[in-house]
């Protein structure tokens, strides 16, 4: 399995939630790419449009393409470092939005399960208590639907596709997701995951800094 070949991503306009000499933070559409893939038809991505009209700008984490919402670029090497080093730390604080398949149950609860690329299907991860790497979830129902439930995901690690192998391992994958979801959950015109809040301490001065989209969905 592997994800569309065919990568048509959208072309709205940069919408740049804050602007300063150390940081630029941006709402990421969902269906781009945040980094270049490989080959010429994947070029177009999130830095690229950004470097674009600040060539300055730094990478400093990603979302995955079909994942949109609240993402920091660095403005200055400093910046860089020093964002670099709150995402290793875990010292950032994340909230994202999705909405799953079913009905999730009890209301609250923890994700704790290590994970790791299953690379016979890469680009998919998968749980593996042997090799795979610390992964933990906190996630908060926010309302329930006709077969869905909304919820709050906080991440306390960063590992690749963890919100999305965190709630298919529940059984209720996100709404949307071309990787961990099948049958009636994958007829959705976008993966149902946002990133919503993004907390971090501000590289000139160290001042706790709030940036938050609202879901589109």
């Amino acid at each position: 399995m592997t994800v569309s070949s065919e990568y048509c991503p959208p072309s709205d306009p940069l919408d740049i939630l804050h602007h300063d000499a150390q940081l630029l933070v941006v709402n990421k559409p969902a269906g781009l790419l945040s980094v270049p893939g490989k080959g010429a038809h994947l070029a177009d991505c999130l830095i690229a449009r950004i470097q674009a009209a600040f060539p300055e700008a730094l990478l400093v984490h990603r979302l995955d393409r079909d994942t949109s919402g609240v993402m920091v670029f660095a403005m200055t090497p400093h910046a860089q470092r020093h964002l670099g080093l709150q995402f290793e730390k875990r010292m950032t604080k994340k909230a994202y939005v999705a909405r799953l398949t079913g009905r999730l149950e009890p209301r609250s609860g923890t994700v704790d399960l290590p994970l790791i690329v299953d690379w016979p299907n890469r680009p998919l991860q998968k749980v593996c208590h042997e090799t795979g790497k610390p992964a933990h979830t906190d996630w908060k129902v926010i309302s329930y639907g006709e077969d869905e439930t909304r919820v709050r995901l906080s991440p306390k690690t960063g590992r690749s596709h963890q919100l999305r192998v965190h709630m298919q391992s529940l059984g209720h994958p996100i709404l949307g997701d071309p990787l961990y979801a099948s049958g009636a959950a994958l007829e959705h015109p976008r993966m149902m995951l946002h990133s919503e809040e993004l907390r971090l301490k501000h590289p000139e001065g160290g001042a706790s800094q709030k940036f938050r989209v609202k879901a589109p969905f």
